[in-house]
C-alpha cells in the first residue's frame, strides 16, 4: 500500500532502518549503558546487533502491541534475553517519566533513545514532552535519533488519499517540522550536535551499484542530537 500511493516510501523505510541501526552502532562502539526504544513495535535490534547484549535495552510500547510481539518472540527466543526490559505504557493515561524508572531505567546512565516511525504520529505536546524527558532524565553523553516530516510535506499530502490510507492504518499524520528549523527546534528543549539527514544523503549513502536509479520519497528526514549537558 505505502510503495502504490507513496512512490518511494519503501525505500525510505529501507534506508532509515539502515541509518538508525549504523548510528546505533556507532554509539555502542564508543559505549552506552541503555538503549530506550520508544514506540518499539516489531524491532529486533535488541536480539541481533553485535554488543547490544552489554547494555539495558527498554522496549517501550503500547501494551497491546507488546503483548503481540512476546507472543511471536517466544516462539523464536526461548528464553528472552536478560538484558532487554519491556515497558508497557498507555500514554493516553500514563507517563514515560513514570514508567520508565519503575522499570530499572538509570536516569544517570548514558543512554541512546532510538525514535523511529513516531512523531509524525504525536500531538506537540506530545513531542515536546518526550523530548523533555530525554533533555532532563538521562546522563551525560546521551543521544536521541528519530524521524520527521516536514511541514510543507505534511501540507502537500492532506489529499483524500493521503486520508484514506492513513485512516486504513489506523494513524493520523499530525506533526511536522519546518524545512530547515530542526536544529533550532532542538537547540531550544536542550540538544546540541544535531545532525540532519535527509532523502539525497540516504540515497548517497546506500542506493549504490544497482540501486542507484530507485527513487527515495522526499519531506521525511533523520536526526540525531546530543543531550546538552552542562560541562560536557
Amino acid at each position: 500500500m505505502y510503495g502504490r500511493f507513496f512512490p518511494g516510501a519503501i525505500e525510505f523505510i529501507v534506508a532509515r532502518e539502515r541509518y538508525v541501526e549504523d548510528f546505533l552502532k556507532a554509539c555502542l562502539s564508543k559505549g552506552l549503558d541503555q538503549v530506550v526504544i520508544l514506540g518499539a513495535g516489531f524491532d529486533t535490534r535488541a536480539y541481533r546487533i553485535e554488543g547490544i547484549e552489554k547494555t539495558r535495552v527498554f522496549e517501550v510500547d503500547h501494551p497491546a502491541t507488546q503483548a503481540l510481539k512476546l507472543k511471536r518472540l517466544k516462539k523464536v527466543i526461548d528464553p528472552l534475553p536478560d538484558h532487554v526490559t519491556f515497558v508497557p505504557i498507555d500514554f493516553n493515561t500514563q507517563k514515560l517519566d513514570e514508567r520508565l524508572p519503575a522499570s530499572g531505567y538509570d536516569e544517570h546512565g548514558k543512554t541512546l533513545f532510538i525514535w523511529q516511525g513516531v512523531t509524525m504520529y504525536l500531538t506537540p505536546e506530545g513531542i515536546d514532552s518526550t523530548l523533555a524527558f530525554i533533555a532532563n532524565h538521562s546522563g551525560s553523553g546521551s543521544s536521541v535519533i528519530f524521524d520527521y516530516f516536514t511541514n510543507e510535506t505534511l501540507h502537500n499530502m492532506k489529499t483524500a488519499r493521503t486520508r484514506w490510507v492513513t485512516r486504513k492504518i489506523g494513524e493520523r499524520l499530525i506533526f511536522g517540522i519546518d524545512q530547515g528549523q530542526i536544529e533550532p527546534f532542538l537547540t531550544q528543549r536542550g540538544f546540541c550536535d544535531v545532525h540532519n539527514v535527509d532523502a539525497e544523503e540516504l540515497k548517497r549513502l546506500y542506493f549504490i551499484g544497482p540501486n542507484a536509479g530507485r527513487a527515495i520519497s522526499k519531506g521525511v528526514d533523520i536526526v540525531s542530537a546530543r543531550v546538552n549537558k552542562t560541562g560536557d
